[in-house]
């Protein structure tokens, strides 16, 4: 016989052992409540049956008709006196003495200790007193019926109970059973339809993430030379810049399993539950490897912890965090596990969770450029009619800061547009307008404006496009309405001319002197002050602010920078400077925009007429292109048709019937003029 092994075998890895302790305990408990059920049951059967008899004979004396102490019950009620198989139970009457002095009928009882019952029943016979026997089931009946909805209690509460046992480690189910898995959706090659080549405008991020794939697909040439497969990648980017896209492609793309779940998934209303979650993720996860995991918007879950919005105590997002940190530190080499997080609010993220090691790489995904916004226009007008007039560079060199999502619902509503107007392909008037549209909303064409506000609308935006087409640092104009859009009474559209990634000195000055223009405009032919200028004033007073605090663009503060840091997510926020220096912060935004007031006011006065030439412009034709406005800027005018002179030569009175043809019975019908092309001829 083999002597027996001092060291113990090593548990098999992925089984729990049974600790055989706790499964006694959990025994004992059980035998435990159960005792204590069936004496509550005794105790509550022997409640309320009144006081024992131990002695027949005095039973028999208080029972006997001729005593008169039993009690006679009304017509029909029962008999007071009930024979059961191990006891008799009779009602005493009110008022007997030593027996029942109370005012209320009493009860009384008589143990049957191992006689017959047919004797018993012999003896009352005898004694002429009315019984009746209990036909219900036994006392162990009554007991099992009494304590059977407690058993089934207990069973339901064990069976959960072993189910979160069996899950501890992340298992399927948890306590609560399927509240406990996860909710992700695991994604094919075939079954993604989205590759890289519908991925544009972004090719530093689809790089880096093709290198991704490429290690998944061929992990050996990456591990040649003792290189390891990336922990996690964080796309970093503005709404609609194409990060999940971009997952979406690469789940197109990998050869592999993909895993894509929301970071709001993991948050339920009982604690545990996302980290239960996050633990069965990543175990179906390494045990679908190689695979990729997508965790979207992240920062649900991975908000940095001990900030102001922590409840303290036990928060259900900080374990749930707490159980992503320890996951993605469990990953060996050979795992071959990529975690790619999608967020737009990286500055919130626990600086433990964007470490390297568990967030090797932070990949921006940024607004594109105008390079980018061609190929994004490019990709996502491939299914739409265009005209071969449509120019994409000009759509995407007039739609700065737009991400891709915006562009696509460009092109969208442009296709939209074309479509409710009967036409056969989308034209550039189209893409203006629903360029514009997304920008600025919808014009509202059929709104009813009284002829003095239309005149102050016309001079504040005249103002505006006067003062922007004479600055040399200002964007060109575009075009110019007075037909409302959205919530605006108007507006002066611009063409940058290139993509701005930060602001000089004279650009700002220059627009602020633009903001100003429509105020003083508009006030000196009114001769008051409306609540028309509310949006210049807000983006002047968000750029004067921005000088000060941020830019450095005060003499008096200098090269130091005010701002209150918007990473920290402490509810209360604190001013990082003194009492002093925020009188001299309200000073100097107020200098730098009286500064530009004055200088435009100057600018107006001195070229007057050519506002009042763009403002009665305006009032004529209601929108004017650049080409226009240069025109009458230059001094010259415009002759092309209002809308107004299309609709009276389309109207007009009929001309007189020749000479000649007065025997004619039928008029002469007058050819329906097809208009200019100017605009579309009404139906």
């Amino acid at each position: 016989m083999p002597a027996p092994d001092s060291n113990p075998p090593e548990p098999t890895p992925g089984k729990t052992p049974k600790p055989a302790k706790a499964a006694g305990r959990g025994l004992m408990s059980w035998v435990f409540i159960l005792g204590l059920m069936i004496v509550l049951f005794a105790v509550m059967q022997s409640s309320g049956q009144g006081r024992e008899i131990k002695s027949w004979q005095q039973f028999q004396s208080l029972i006997s008709p001729k005593t008169g102490h039993l009690y006679e019950p009304t017509p029909g009620q029962p008999d007071p006196v009930l024979v059961k198989s191990t006891r008799i139970i009779a009602t005493i009457a009110p008022g007997t003495e030593g027996d029942n002095p109370g005012p209320d009928p009493a009860m009384i009882y008589h143990n049957i200790d191992g006689g017959s019952r047919e004797f018993y029943l012999k003896q009352l016979s005898e004694m002429k007193v009315a019984f009746a026997t209990d036909t219900t089931q036994s006392v162990w009946t009554q007991l099992l019926l009494t304590i059977f909805p407690f058993l089934l209690i207990i069973l339901v509460l064990w069976f959960f109970i072993s189910r979160s046992m069996r899950g501890a480690g992340g298992g399927p189910g948890g306590m609560l059973g399927n509240f406990g898995k996860s909710k992700h959706r695991i994604s094919t090659k075939e079954a993604s339809k989205v590759r890289f080549t519908d991925v544009a405008g972004i090719d530093e991020a689809k790089e880096e993430v093709l290198e991704i794939v490429e290690f998944l697909k061929n992990p050996k040439r990456f591990q040649r030379l003792g290189g390891r497969i990336p922990r996690g990648v964080l796309l970093v980017g503005q709404p609609g810049c194409g990060k999940t896209l971009l997952a979406k492609a690469i789940a197109g793309e990998a050869d592999c399993p993909f895993f894509s779940i929301s970071g709001s998934d993991f948050v339920e209303m009982f604690v545990g539950v996302g980290a239960s979650r996050v633990r069965d993720l990543f175990k179906q996860a390494k045990e679908g490897s190689p695979c990729i995991i997508f965790l979207d918007e992240i920062d649900a879950v991975g908000r940095r912890r001990g900030s102001g919005f922590s409840s303290g105590g036990h928060d259900e997002r900080e374990q749930t965090l707490n159980a992503i940190l320890v996951e993605m530190d469990g990953f060996e080499a050979t795992d071959q596990v990529i975690v790619i997080a999608a967020t737009n609010r990286s500055d919130v993220l626990d600086p433990a969770l964007t470490r390297p090691g568990r967030f090797d790489r932070q990949v921006p995904v940024s607004l594109p450029d105008v390079e980018g916004r061609l190929k994004i226009l490019e990709v996502h007008s491939k299914g739409i009619t265009l005209c071969p007039t449509v120019d994409l560079k000009r759509v995407a060199r007039g739609t700065p800061m737009f991400s891709g999502a915006d562009l696509a619902a460009l092109i969208n509503e442009a296709a939209i547009i074309a479509t409710l107007e009967d036409k056969d392909a989308v034209d550039q008037l189209d893409m203006d307008e629903a360029r514009d549209k997304i920008k600025f909303g919808r014009a509202s064409h059929s709104r009813k404006i009284e002829e003095v506000e239309r005149q102050a609308t016309a001079y504040h935006e005249a103002g505006h496009t006067a003062v922007q087409a004479m600055l040399e640092h200002a964007d060109p104009v575009h075009k110019v309405t007075i037909i409302p859009r959205g919530q605006a009474m108007g507006a002066t559209f611009s063409l940058p001319e290139k993509d701005r990634y930060g602001y000089g000195r004279r650009y700002i000055d220059a627009t602020l002197r633009v903001l100003c223009a429509g105020r003083i405009a508009e006030q000196r032919i009114t001769g008051e002050e409306s609540s028309g200028a509310a949006m210049d004033i807000q983006m002047a007073t968000s750029f004067a602010k921005h000088m000060v605090l941020e830019w450095g663009m005060s003499d008096r503060l200098g090269f130091v920078r005010y701002a209150y840091d918007d990473t920290t997510e402490s509810p209360f926020a604190e001013k990082e400077y003194s009492p002093e220096t925020g009188r001299i912060i309200d000073e100097e935004v107020k200098l730098i925009i009286d500064a530009a007031y004055a200088d435009t006011e100057k600018m107006v006065t001195e070229h007057w007429g050519i506002v009042t030439n763009i403002a009665e412009a305006l009032l004529r034709y209601e929108t004017l292109q650049s080409k226009e406005v240069a025109t009458l800027i230059a001094g010259g005018t415009i002759d092309r048709p209002t809308v107004a002179d299309l609709l009276d030569a389309e109207t007009g009175p009929p001309p007189p019937p020749p000479i000649g043809l007065e025997e004619a019975t039928d008029p002469v019908v007058p050819k329906e003029d097809e208009g200019d092309g100017l605009l579309p001829a009404p139906a």
